[in-house]
């Protein structure tokens, strides 16, 4: 799937947010999602998500370009690094003003144009099972949907005791297995997509990307 990799629709500080599913524990009260039963699987099916484990288990770095594409139609470009367990930085393009950091549990969102900073816990997204040191699917991380698709296969997650959280549906080439794409899915189901561009798997990123400094400090002393 390809996306449009120049802004149309500005982006809103909710579909910024929504890239990790950051935003349903910032903004404001969340209808809760209805509980769904997990996915009816076959043997096929648990021997191929057992596959995906292993693959996401062995996945240390990433550093891929990104198109991001909401349902409303807000498109943006940028840079993602990521860094398991924990680390995780989101670097937008121009026009869009935002920066993201994932470091020692906690996110952090700054929005340049307002000169703001918001955080959160990082387990209180449910895309942070990314950036866990072990991810364990069928478990705490419920499978709610899986397809098979000729060379993709497409899971639907969310926290077993969590679900209100969100879901997130991953998205991955088959032979050779590479994760390509997630979806952040809200409790209104509104959709925010990621897909990764060229994405590099397994070398060494700057550690400084994931130390966070206020950036408020050094747009005040450049005054």
């Amino acid at each position: 799937m390809t996306f449009p990799t120049s802004l149309t629709t500005p982006l809103t500080r909710r579909d910024a947010l929504a890239t990790l599913g950051i935003g349903f524990a910032l903004i404001g009260a969340m209808t809760m999602l209805p509980r769904r039963a997990l996915a009816d699987l076959t043997p096929d099916d648990r021997a191929d998500i057992g596959r995906i484990e292993q693959y996401l288990n062995g996945i240390h770095t990433i550093q891929s370009r990104f198109d991001q594409v909401s349902q409303s139609g807000a498109a943006a470009t940028g840079m993602i690094y990521l860094q398991r367990p924990g680390h995780m930085r989101i670097q937008y393009d121009p026009p869009t003003p935002i920066l993201m950091v994932a470091t020692h549990g906690e996110v952090f969102y700054y929005d340049q144009k307002l000169d703001q900073i918001s955080w959160v816990q990082l387990d209180q997204t449910p895309a942070w099972f990314l950036l866990q040191d072990q991810i364990h699917l069928g478990a705490d991380i419920a499978v709610t949907d899986f397809l098979r698709q000729s060379d993709t296969l497409r899971l639907t997650l969310t926290e077993a005791k969590r679900a209100e959280r969100g879901k997130v549906t991953l998205v991955l080439n088959d032979q050779p297995m590479e994760l390509r794409q997630w979806t952040v899915i809200d409790a209104q189901n509104k959709t925010v997509t990621v897909t990764l561009n060229n994405p590099e798997y397994g070398g060494k990123i700057d550690q400084n990307l994931f130390v966070w400094n206020d950036p408020r400090s050094s747009n005040a002393s450049s005054h």
